[in-house]
């Protein structure tokens, strides 16, 4: 600590988030993709898309189903790294970041057909609807419109307002209620926003050693909503 300042030097240590189901805010916005995540192993289909924008809770629900079937987890762009009877020996995968970049469609075709004749599970988490993807193999395209979508929408109040509260809770912050409502009225609506914004705001309230209060929330938000500072949804 300095003597002339009396700041904090903050060290940039990785924050992890709580990803348990109980820890996933359940309001209009995302109940049908819950609902059908929460439905495993009694699927209409062996494969299901989990389809939202960028911050839209994909990661952490995909985190949930992972834990609940027992699944393996991979990126996409990995799929081509092991053959499809290892990826499905356990009986259930989850695949993030779908289609990803430079995506090997004839390992994506061999294991949806192997899902299907052996009854495993695969999840994808993508942004974008398997229809619009750009696909060239014609039995790949056949079997990605065979399975069913589950979509989460863009954050509603309640969620956006809960997700505040959690991760502040998360990173064991006090913050009033007067300052939460304050934040929703200005910040992007977007989960991915609000994860930027508490992070900022815990890393300058530790700098300052300081209580979360509007005047300081106000600053961060000055800060970020300079051209580039927040992430761009979609």
């Amino acid at each position: 600590m300095s003597g002339r300042t009396g700041r904090q030097l903050v060290l940039d240590l990785a924050h992890r988030e709580a990803q348990g189901r109980d820890d996933f805010l359940v309001t209009p916005s995302n109940a049908a993709a819950v609902a059908m995540v929460d439905r495993y192993p009694d699927w209409p289909h062996y494969g299901v898309v989990l389809l939202g924008d960028a911050g839209s809770g994909k990661s952490h629900l995909l985190e949930v189903w992972r834990q609940a079937a027992g699944a393996r987890l991979i990126a996409a762009a990995s799929l081509a790294d092991e053959p499809p009877d290892q990826l499905l020996a356990g009986g259930a995968l989850a695949i993030d970041d779908a289609p990803g970049a430079g995506l090997d469609e004839r390992a994506l075709f061999h294991l949806l057909n192997l899902a299907r004749q052996t009854g495993s599970h695969v999840l994808l988490a993508s942004k974008t609807d398997p229809a619009h993807w750009a696909v060239a193999l014609p039995d790949l395209a056949s079997r990605l419109k065979a399975l069913a979508v589950a979509r989460l929408d863009p954050p509603d109040d309640v969620l956006l307002r809960g997700v505040l509260v959690k991760l502040f809770a998360d990173r064991q912050l006090a913050v009033e209620e007067p300052v939460v409502s304050y934040l929703m009225l200005r910040m992007p609506r977007s989960l991915e926003a609000a994860r930027v914004l508490v992070a900022e705001i815990d890393s300058l309230a530790l700098v300052e050693q300081a209580a979360v209060t509007r005047g300081l929330a106000s600053r961060v938000l000055q800060r970020l909503t300079e051209p580039g500072m927040f992430p761009e949804e979609g």
